[in-house]
């Protein structure tokens, strides 16, 4: 990249630097969901053809878009922007789990699918989102409350082989999770 900006001319090089440097002030988080967006909701909360009932939580906008680029889920999409990393010194705080239920119970969501990574970190991320999803249903409170009128079920993202691996080169790990996650055939 630098070797192609020392052949741009200085006119180039002063409007991609203005255009840098503006960029955070042409963007905002979405209300609805916390994607990084031009507008407010987002292009994916607004349009009307997605899976209303469906939410899809992430860790962060980059796997967000690894999503729509694949263009494998037509749902709703929440951004956590954040995961629990003991060793980090990071948790999930109240205001980021106060959005994520207020997002559950307004969509009315029936299925949240929490796609964070295979690792650790995703691991204790899923674990205490599926206990604050838990006890949110024996709570009381408006938001508590609209959850609590249909209990979404809580799926996750399934591990093991890649499509087109080989078993010969997958670690042990994968191999564990893929015949924990294995299907049966009907």
């Amino acid at each position: 990249m630098a070797f192609f900006l020392l052949k741009q001319d200085e006119a180039f090089l002063r409007a991609m630097g203005s255009a840098i440097a503006e960029l955070k002030d042409n963007l905002v988080h979405c209300g609805e969901c916390g994607n990084v967006s031009g507008v407010d909701p987002c292009s994916i909360c607004a349009d009307a053809l997605r899976d209303r009932k469906t939410l899809c939580v992430v860790e962060s906008i980059d796997d967000l878009a690894s999503f729509e680029q694949a263009g494998v889920y037509n749902g709703l999409y929440h951004v956590l922007d954040g995961r629990v990393s003991p060793m980090d010194d990071q948790y999930l705080s109240d205001k980021c789990v106060g959005f994520l239920l207020k997002h559950i119970a307004d969509v009315g969501a029936e299925e949240i699918i929490i796609a964070t990574n295979p690792k650790m970190e995703g691991d204790l991320t899923y674990f205490t989102l599926k206990e604050i999803l838990k006890e949110k249903l024996g709570e009381e409170g408006e938001i508590a409350e609209r959850i609590q009128q249909t209990p979404p079920k809580v799926s996750r993202l399934a591990f093991g082989l890649p499509v087109g691996g080989s078993i010969e080169f997958a670690d042990r790990l994968t191999l564990h999770t893929a015949l924990e996650a294995r299907i049966v055939g009907k």
